[in-house]
């Protein structure tokens, strides 16, 4: 019913940047929030931005201050502005999106497949 394409994973040195993009289609409620998780090997899977379809957002505290959320409600797509990158945060980032049916309160999760980014030192 929906479906997220991630992009702009890659290879970057500690102390860079790279900008990630998702684009959503499909069946998508006009209030939703589109998130940004990543897992590293033998690791949870963990938030580290969120943004609502209003605008609000919310950061990982490890990422505050250097990682940006952004979204284009036109294009349904969200991005990720991460900057000085550091190792520990190799993973594969997932982008999601959630929103809640308003008659009963029932969640509906959709997931991208996912893309790497590597930081090495």
């Amino acid at each position: 019913q929906v479906q997220l394409v991630e992009s702009g994973g890659g290879l970057v040195q500690a102390g860079g940047s790279l900008r990630l993009s998702c684009a959503a289609s499909g069946s998508i409620q006009s209030s939703n929030t589109m998130n940004w998780y990543r897992q590293a090997p033998g690791k949870r899977r963990d938030l580290v931005a969120g943004i609502s379809s209003g605008g609000n957002t919310n950061y990982a505290d490890s990422v505050k201050g250097r990682f940006t959320i952004s979204r284009d409600n036109a294009k349904n797509t969200v991005y990720l502005q991460m900057n000085s990158l550091k190792p520990e945060e190799t993973a594969v980032f997932y982008c999601n999106l959630r929103s809640v049916r308003s008659i009963d309160y029932y969640v509906f999760d959709y997931w991208g497949q996912g893309t790497q980014v590597t930081v090495s030192s």
